[in-house]
């Protein structure tokens, strides 16, 4: 029994011994480690950290901070006067503006033997004396050490520019010389496809962008090791260049993934380029009248080419629209809508001009060249266009008149019917009842026929128009085919009325003229007249004797 009972006590006292180096070792484990890490920052020992914040060792924590205070020393835009605590539950931070320097524990304060907010507050000022020291020693050496690196960079950037400038302009001026000798056309056969100069002109604009990239190539690595020398510039060259370098990198990611749509919108535009030509060639040749068609006049091919044309491309654009970049975008339908309806109401009546063109055009009321008279508008059509009819008149004035006023305007068109059937000029004159109208018929004939450009055929006809108080109305009408020079045959007609009247002694009496035959000369010119001619004198008969007899009369002119 003793021997039992010792041998449970001495398996007691062992499991004991055994027990007791395990729960130390737990509380090893579950206590901070003491192991203090310095904090070396420009080769000053700040002070030590002696506890770890989760699976980060004291060492981990001074490397981290450290390397947080070089970033902030050579941030030029780090403003150090703003370094504070910010005291929280459990943690207090040390911050410079919205950064953390490092964060200080409890266990933190534990170690050291001070309250939290003390050994932050101590740390704080460590760190900003630290900070302001290596701000101060740097400064001097960094800015005369920058300026000694940028006064070389610049001697040698100013070299590379001045060779450029000189080694550029001989290349432009041997291309030059090389003109149409060194540098000859490129012809396949017969065909020359690109000329000597051409050809030059080709290379000396491919040596410019070269010039052109070398120099921003040059400026490129220029600034940025300029910006370099100086703390308070070292971020300024990535900054300034992000700002072209990021557009262009955007645009060329966007460019590559829109490569399918490219191709597709070339494709499109390829296309419809083929089928515009196609329909190019087939109302050409309809106006050329080798393609015809029953109803369609050769003079309707090009404006109906012009519409057809307009349809092509807007359906083309209509398909691309989708593809192309952005057009998804409520920007994009924004602005869409916006130019709508500013063409919408901005171009009301041009659309109405372009509708009247259009309908001016399958109305076939005037062709170019012909005389014509709209509204109070009598001229040459010299130009016609979807939106404006423009007229010469006889002055060489040029009147250009809108197609919705040309449309709700009296078309006259004095050459339509003049080639196949003649157009008919007339004018009237007044002959009084004494002369036989036989005989103005005639006169009014042999003027029409004198004149150069009156046709014989259909032969010139006269009509009496009105039977007046004083005299009869005349109407002389005469077909001509020059309706363009209307005025010159007017004015030759008239002169030869006036030539055969007066030559046969017949007074025209229009305008109304008046006199009284006894004792007056005879309104015919005097170069018409006899040589012997003399005014008649005034006849007087006896008073009381109104109505003479003929004896009396032969009596009283014998007598005078």
């Amino acid at each position: 029994m003793f021997q039992t009972k010792g041998l449970a006590a001495l398996v007691m006292i062992f499991f004991a011994i055994a027990a007791q180096p395990v729960h130390a070792q737990v509380d090893t484990a579950q206590a901070p480690a003491t192991t203090a890490a310095p904090l070396i920052f420009a080769g000053d020992t700040l002070f030590f950290l002696q506890a770890r914040i989760g699976p980060f060792s004291s060492h981990d924590r001074a490397n981290a901070i450290v390397n947080r205070m070089v970033k902030l020393s050579k941030d030029p835009l780090a403003r150090i006067d703003t370094l504070a605590t910010s005291a929280g539950e459990t943690s207090t931070d040390i911050l410079l503006g919205d950064a953390v320097i490092m964060t200080v524990t409890d266990a933190d304060a534990a170690g050291a033997g001070l309250a939290r907010q003390q050994l932050a507050n101590d740390f704080a000022q460590k760190i900003y004396a630290a900070l302001k020291k290596q701000a101060t020693s740097a400064s001097l050496k960094s800015i005369l050490l920058g300026i000694l690196f940028t006064l070389i960079a610049t001697a040698v950037a100013v070299f590379i520019f001045k060779l450029l400038n000189k080694f550029f302009p001989r290349v432009y001026a041997r291309l030059n010389v090389w003109r149409g000798t060194r540098i000859p056309s490129l012809k396949i056969q017969k065909l020359e496809v690109l000329s000597a100069d051409r050809i030059t002109d080709m290379l000396i604009g491919l040596a410019k962008a070269l010039r052109v990239a070398a120099v921003v190539i040059l400026i490129y690595f220029y600034l940025p090791l300029v910006f370099s020398f100086f703390p308070w510039t070292r971020g300024l060259a990535g900054t300034l260049f992000g700002y072209i370098l990021s557009p262009l990198a955007t645009i060329g990611r966007g460019f590559i993934s829109y490569l399918p749509n490219i191709f597709f919108i070339a494709v499109i535009i390829v296309v419809t380029r083929y089928i515009s030509k196609f329909v190019e060639w087939f109302f050409t040749e309809i106006g050329k009248g080798t393609i015809t068609i029953p109803g369609f006049y050769g003079d309707w091919a090009q404006p109906t080419f012009k519409i057809v044309r307009f349809l092509i491309i807007a359906f083309a654009i209509v398909v691309i629209l989708p593809y192309l970049p952005g057009s998804d975008s409520d920007a994009f339908k924004g602005v869409s809508v916006f130019f709508g309806v500013l063409f919408s109401l901005g171009s009301a009546s041009s659309i109405a001009n372009m509708v009247a063109g259009v309908v001016l055009t399958y109305m076939r009321a005037f062709d170019m060249g012909d005389r014509v008279k709209i509204a109070d508008t009598i001229g040459d059509v010299v130009e016609k266009t979807l939106l404006v009819t423009r007229i010469r008149t006889i002055k060489n004035v040029d009147i250009t008149i809108p197609n919705a006023m040309v449309l709700g305007s009296h078309i006259i068109n004095f050459s339509s019917s003049a080639k196949e059937r003649g157009l008919i000029l007339h004018t009237g004159v007044t002959i009084g009842y004494d002369v036989p109208w036989k005989k103005v018929h005639e006169l009014l004939i042999n003027a029409a026929r004198a004149s150069q450009h009156v046709l014989a055929e259909p032969a010139p006809f006269v009509l009496q128009t009105s039977l007046d108080d004083f005299y009869v109305s005349y109407e002389l009408n005469a077909y001509t085919d020059q309706p363009g020079i209307m005025a010159k045959i007017y004015s030759e007609l008239h002169q030869n009325i006036q030539d055969k009247f007066n030559e046969a002694g017949v007074e025209i009496l229009s305008p109304h003229y008046g006199a009284m035959r006894d004792g007056n000369m005879t309104t015919i010119p005097e170069n018409y007249l006899p040589k012997t001619y003399t005014p008649p004198s005034f006849r007087i008969f006896p008073a009381g004797n109104l109505f003479p007899t003929s004896n009396e009369k032969a009596a009283a002119e014998k007598g005078k």
